[in-house]
């Protein structure tokens, strides 16, 4: 039986296994050292998640407090509408407060800063509650006083208006009293016999001449003097009788121009006194309009009296 031939062993030399070692000690270091930064880093990261979180909580308290201030301004200038113009300057200083707390936060910001211009502006915000809150009474304290002087202003006019009525009142009796009144008016017509002798009738184909007769009342209210008296006659067919040759027989009455039949002027010195009117027909033998006739006698502006009489 052949035997095979034995494989020589190679010897290891000392300094190949103290080269193992070490590198073999620089490893467990390495891994000592990295277990290490680890144990330290864990801690770190969630103590920083933690200053992070907090921090971005903050923000969101911070945004949400000035949001709230904010609405709350918005709402008072709403409410007091044209009275918050009055303090436009404060107006202006809390929105730029505002405007520039908000760029911090949505910037690079520091708590204790944003919270100190928070707490600023907190502090105007009050004041201009305050302030609008005061001109609101004040305003409408003035609102009621002038209430209280338009109620005065609308009673001293209404005593004012009372005065002008009686006034007035008393002033139109006064007129009132002062007109003429004439009384027992009377109107006939009139025909002339072959002596030229007057004799009354109603015939109208007779009829010449119209005769109106009264009595002016004593009036010692008015003014003594020449006073004008107008006598208008109204045929049946209401027509007023006139004599229109060359002159224009009219006169005022309430605001319009009226025509008369015949007018004369009496010496009036506030005595009785008795006066007859007459008109004469135009045109002897054509006959008078069968009816009656309403007579008017008017002075001053006014009518004082009046009568009628028929023909036949």
């Amino acid at each position: 039986m052949t035997q095979s031939p034995t494989t020589p062993k190679i010897p290891v030399s000392p300094e190949k296994k103290s080269g193992s070692k070490g590198w073999i000690i620089l490893a467990i270091l390495l891994l000592i050292i990295i277990v290490a930064i680890l144990i330290w880093y864990v801690p770190m990261k969630n103590k920083y998640l933690g200053l992070l979180s907090e921090k971005e909580l903050q923000q969101i308290e911070l945004q949400a407090e000035l949001d709230e201030l904010m609405i709350l301004h918005d709402s008072i200038k709403a409410q007091y509408g044209t009275l918050s113009d009055s303090l436009s300057a404060k107006d202006s200083i809390i929105l730029a407060n505002a405007k520039e707390i908000q760029e911090l936060l949505n910037y690079k910001w520091e708590y204790r800063k944003v919270n100190k211009k928070l707490a600023m502006l907190r502090e105007i915000t009050q004041g201009y509650v305050h302030q609008i809150d005061s001109l609101y009474t004040v305003n409408n304290e003035l609102k009621e006083e002038n209430e209280k002087i338009r109620q005065q202003y609308t009673l001293e006019q209404d005593k004012s208006r009372e005065l002008i009525r009686e006034k007035e009142t008393l002033v139109d009796k006064v007129k009132e009293a002062t007109v003429l009144r004439a009384y027992n008016v009377s109107a006939y017509g009139v025909r002339l016999t072959g002596s030229g002798r007057e004799r009354d009738t109603d015939k109208a184909r007779k009829i010449e001449k119209v005769n109106i007769c009264f009595t002016l009342a004593e009036n010692k209210l008015t003014e003594p003097g020449i006073k004008t008296v107008y006598v208008r006659i109204l045929r049946p067919d209401n027509v007023v009788v006139t004599q229109k040759v060359g002159e224009d027989y009219s006169f005022t009455f309430q605001d319009q121009q009226l025509e008369y039949t015949t007018k004369k002027e009496l010496d009036y010195q506030n005595q009785e006194m008795n006066t007859c009117m007459y008109w004469t027909k135009k045109n002897k033998e054509e006959a008078a309009m069968v009816g009656v006739y309403k007579v008017f006698v008017y002075t001053g502006g006014y009518l004082i009296g009046e009568t009628s009489f028929e023909l036949f």
